[in-house]
């Protein structure tokens, strides 16, 4: 059933403490909860749920939570933690008074990502209206933007095929034994053995002694694939259970380190792609493309960003800048008037080519647009931030939803950080302002 909003109290509750009492209403945090439209959040997500059933919990408490967790990049569970302790959160989330204990439960965060992760980006447009409402961004500023993809890693071990092998091995035996499957053998110790002294070999360069560990890996694997096909092959419930793992696990036997194609990087993470940006301290990456779209200049509050989202599968830079304009103009309610990238993006698919330049373009650079051109590679300060004070140097959530879900609450948090800093700095020229009229400095008369 669709969440009920929170109620205010008629009266004060004598044991217990006001939040606007106990806190510093000026404070950032709390001038921010003021400024969200938490009724049009309500009203947009008002689709994902039934009619029927208990409610669920309040819109404006779990969307609070997914934005105090982006902005200050916390885990789900940290930012349990804090809540209880901090008045200016329980504020945020539409709490009248502050709250010794959770009255919800701790899992809300994820059910709440599986029923609208998909619909996230209105928290994304919510940024940066509160940020041209506050006066950081203007109109103007979204005319003019920068694009750009980055990886963004998933939390997985660095695949190697040995790892890989010995995990499917145990993984598979330990689905046996929780549906009472007996193999003739699990390989446990002789796998592990054979997993670490493949890693031993290579280290050791002694390549052909590792490349028989890991067709000793191969061979137990398979094994173990044939005992479970023949001990599940007369009943129907346990071959559908095993069906997907061990679809995974012949997938994993079959494939070479250097084939092309599809291949499996993580058990737990099959999504996973292989990337390479062409770095040399990183040459490939595990994760997921993402595209960033920012403003071109600099506004008052900083430079926002407009625009994330997850491209899975890899695609070329230049053939997703249609897409990318397009959702960015139906974000921002503004029509692009150039967009400037990099040499990546040769041979694009936008709908107007002359308005997009590329790095180490020089024709038709001249005047305002080679300025503006100079100020494309500022969008790699605004990924190293997200990676750094965001979540999008490690993504621990899973599926190709998960992927998404990180990319927008990542540029979400990075705005929201940049709306408080600008908050903050209002305040203390609102306070300097105020000083200088109470406490004049006196002129000091020159000596003639």
């Amino acid at each position: 059933m669709r969440p009920k909003k929170q109620q205010k109290a008629r009266h004060d509750d004598l044991f217990r403490a006001r939040l606007d009492q106990i806190i510093n209403l000026k404070h950032e945090l709390a001038v921010l909860a003021d400024k969200i439209d938490w009724d049009w959040i309500d009203e947009e997500l008002a689709d994902r749920f039934s009619d029927q059933g208990r409610p669920a919990e309040p819109v404006r408490f779990m969307v609070g939570m997914f934005m105090l967790k982006a902005t200050y990049a916390l885990s789900d569970e940290q930012v349990w933690d804090r809540w209880v302790q901090d008045p200016y959160f329980q504020y945020f989330t539409g709490e009248e008074f502050f709250q010794h204990e959770l009255p919800h439960e701790r899992s809300g965060l994820s059910h709440w990502r599986k029923r609208i992760g998909d619909h996230l980006d209105i928290v994304l447009q919510e940024s940066l209206r509160l940020a041209e409402a506050s006066g950081a961004l203007t109109k103007r500023d979204l005319g003019r933007v920068t694009v750009d993809t980055t990886v963004q890693p998933k939390n997985i071990a660095f695949p190697t095929d040995a790892r890989l092998l010995l995990t499917a091995i145990q993984q598979l035996a330990k689905l046996a034994r929780a549906h009472d499957v007996p193999l003739r053998q699990s390989y446990a110790r002789l796998a592990k053995r054979a997993a670490l002294m493949a890693g031993r070999y290579a280290h050791a360069k002694q390549f052909k002694r590792m490349r028989g560990r890991l067709k000793f890996l191969r061979t137990r694997l398979g094994r173990v694939i044939r005992d479970i096909q023949r001990k599940t092959n007369d009943d129907e419930v346990l071959r559908q259970v095993f069906a997907p793992p061990l679809s995974r696990a012949t997938q994993i036997r079959s494939q070479k380190q250097r084939q092309r194609g599809p291949k499996i990087y993580s058990w737990h993470a099959p999504e996973t792609e292989c990337i390479g940006k062409g770095k040399a301290r990183t040459p490939y990456e595990f994760g997921v493309k993402v595209s960033l779209t920012t403003t071109n200049k600099r506004a008052k509050g900083g430079q926002f960003i407009l625009h994330a989202k997850a491209l899975p599968g890899s695609p070329y830079d230049g053939h997703t800048l249609k897409e990318v304009l397009a959702e960015t103009e139906a974000l921002t309610g503004r029509r692009i008037e150039r967009a400037y990238v990099d040499k990546g993006y040769r041979g694009h698919d936008a709908d107007n080519p002359n308005r997009v330049f590329k790095s180490g373009q020089k024709r038709g650079v001249h005047g305002q647009i080679k300025k503006e051109l100079r100020r494309r590679s500022a969008i790699k300060a605004v990924i190293g931030h997200c990676k750094t004070d965001g979540h999008m140097a490690q993504n621990f959530l899973k599926g190709r939803l998960g992927d998404q879900i990180n990319a927008v609450m990542t540029a979400v948090g990075y705005n929201l950080r940049l709306i408080l800093k600008w908050l903050r700095k209002l305040l203390c020229e609102l306070i300097a302002a105020v000083w200088d009229a109470l406490f004049p400095v006196p002129v000091v008369r020159q000596a003639s």
